[in-house]
């Protein structure tokens, strides 16, 4: 293991102090790798809305498979005895591509976690709020409204969304598949979000995985995502996920002020298809630089307002990276 330059690891450790691993990828090859509070390379961490990227692979496999027809399948067609409240008519529109968009319209202004997380089935609550007066493409940021895409994936495909990850993405990566976790009251799911080690993928009490947060994974699992996607989706000769998918995944789709958005991606400085991240909160992030070519994983606990990754990466690491030209080292 190459451990970073111990200006940046003082750096890290004085201003980003709630990071608890990083691992940089250069021509295939773990380049860096640093890990902080006592972690290491085989600790699971929650990488919180980081999950809401991995699902957007899940969502492209799926179509690549057959599971689902299209970006342009409506969301009830996956629900078919869910039943529609009177004059609720915006809801029959919604297609699976404003929800991976952001555009899904939504009856709340604020995100009702407790109403969603004490309901019985999570997915079912979630439907109840999504739909509204009016269809538009305004910009709606939700991790609860992404719950609706784990019921998609689950009755298209037969499988819990655990099962259908493992099979299509984590086996093929060598990625250790979490079990399943269970979060019954208020203190477990701070605790889950708070606790140095945190092992699992929570699921709602019928069993449906999360799918806007609550994955876990280690720094080294999501390094080699953004390994995935910086190769178009291939992996050792196979592939993974349609390249189709990773080009129209990471140009922009959706725009947030002056932040461009693709399928559960951002746009890094506006170069699609170039620069590219998955971010959670706390500071959780897959950062792909297709002009470089590497791809940075940060893991981080859980920390209100963290200082930004991507101030942290482009003015510290990748200068870091072009001056040693990171030099190869296995992975």
């Amino acid at each position: 293991m190459k451990k970073l330059p111990k200006e940046l690891i003082e750096l890290i450790q004085s201003e980003y102090d709630n990071i608890a691993g990083l691992v940089i990828h250069k021509n295939g090859n773990i380049a860096y790798e640093s890990y902080f509070h006592g972690y290491n390379e085989s600790d699971t961490i929650h990488i919180a809305s980081v999950t809401k990227s991995i699902v957007s692979m899940l969502v492209g496999i799926a179509i690549d498979k057959g599971h689902i027809k299209s970006l342009e399948q409506k969301v009830l067609d996956f629900f078919p005895d869910y039943v529609i409240k009177k004059r609720e008519k915006t809801i029959q529109k919604v297609t699976i591509r404003r929800l991976i968009t952001m555009t899904a319209p939504y009856k709340f202004k604020s995100e009702p976690y407790t109403k969603v997380y004490s309901s019985e089935d999570w997915t079912k609550s979630v439907l109840d709020l999504l739909g509204g007066k009016t269809l538009s493409d305004d910009f709606k940021y939700t991790t609860i409204g992404l719950q609706t895409l784990s019921g998609i994936l689950i009755n298209a495909t037969g499988k819990s969304l655990l099962d259908f990850a493992t099979e299509n993405l984590f086996l093929p990566l060598d990625i250790k598949a979490p079990k399943n976790f269970r979060i019954h009251n208020k203190e477990e799911h701070f605790s889950f979000l708070k606790d140095k080690y945190v092992n699992g993928w929570v699921i709602d009490p019928i069993g449906a995985n999360t799918s806007g947060w609550g994955l876990t994974l280690t720094t080294r699992d999501i390094a080699k995502i953004g390994q995935l996607y910086l190769n178009k989706g291939k992996w050792n000769n196979q592939q993974i996920v349609a390249s189709k998918w990773v080009t129209d995944s990471t140009k922009k789709q959706s725009q947030w002020n002056n932040l461009q958005y693709g399928y559960l991606w951002w746009i890094i400085d506006g170069k699609e298809n170039k620069n590219y991240a998955a971010i959670g909160d706390g500071g959780n992030i897959i950062y792909v630089d297709t002009e470089n070519e590497c791809t940075i994983a940060i893991t981080s606990r859980f920390k209100p307002r963290a200082k930004d990754r991507i101030e942290l990466i482009k003015k510290y690491i990748l200068p870091q990276i072009e001056k040693n030209n990171c030099t190869q080292h296995g992975m």
